[in-house]
Parts: structure tokens; sequence; C-alpha cells
């Protein structure tokens, strides 16, 4: 299993949105840039990933399950982009802001830190733990 960590602006889709989504989920769609298409082009059905809330939040919120692998993005009317479809697992019991994540010397090189614009980043496992733990998650 790879991880991940997918930011949203909670104004545009929220963890709420995503949670009423229900056990069907949803296309994670929009994303036009090139380094996050190539990323999710590498997700697989089973991977997990973090619900970052971008904007004046900046916290991870919660866990999402990767359900549908890349195919083309339907909102993309050139056919470059593609989404994956994610569902909620749990929220995050405790919101793990990025000013904790730079805060914790383990995380210095995670992406979220070095390329914080980037809308889809891959998580290491030990970055995926130390974010659990952080946020009081038993990953499972």
């Amino acid at each position: 299993m790879a991880y991940w960590l997918l930011k949203s602006e909670p104004g545009t889709w929220s963890w709420d949105d995503q949670v009423k989504a229900g056990a069907k989920g949803t296309a994670w769609d929009g994303v036009r840039n090139h380094q996050a298409k190539q990323n999710l082009m590498q997700m697989k059905k089973g991977d997990r990933a973090f619900f970052y809330h971008s904007g004046e939040e900046k916290a991870v919120v919660g866990v999402v399950e990767i359900t549908g692998e890349h195919r083309p993005d339907p909102s993309d009317k050139t056919g470059t982009f593609v989404v994956v479809d994610v569902k909620a697992v749990a929220p995050m019991p405790e919101p793990v802001t990025l000013k904790m994540c730079k805060a914790e010397k383990a995380l210095a090189k995670m992406v979220l830190l070095n390329n914080s614009r980037l809308s889809v980043q891959p998580v290491t496992a030990a970055e995926w733990a130390i974010v659990c733990r952080l946020g009081g998650y038993k990953a499972g």
C-alpha cells in the first residue's frame, strides 16, 4: 500500500463533503498540475491518503481510501488530466496542523513542507505513521 496527501480548500470540497459522499465516495477531480497528475496516476485501489484542508486551516483532517484508479477527468476538455475515486475512511481525531508537522524533525523531508503548493503528494510510510500518531489516528 502507498500513502498520499490530497489537498482541498474547505470552501470548495471539505472533509464534511467527502463524508457526505458516503461509501460510494467521489471522483477527485479538478487537478491541473502535471506533477500532481503523475501522482494520481500512481495511485492504486486500496491506497490511503490524508485529506488536507488548505487555505486558512492548513491541517490533515481525515483519511480517505483510493477506491478507483485513474481515468480521464470529465471536467477537463483537453483530455490531459485524470481523476481517481476516493471515499472517507475516518476523521483525524485531532487535526494535524502544518505547524505541528514543521515542528516534527522527522518530517523535515515531507513533500508538504518542501513543495507546499502541490495538491497531490506522496507520503512515505514513516511520515504516515508520524502524522497518524500526532493526530491520534490508529491506522489499520
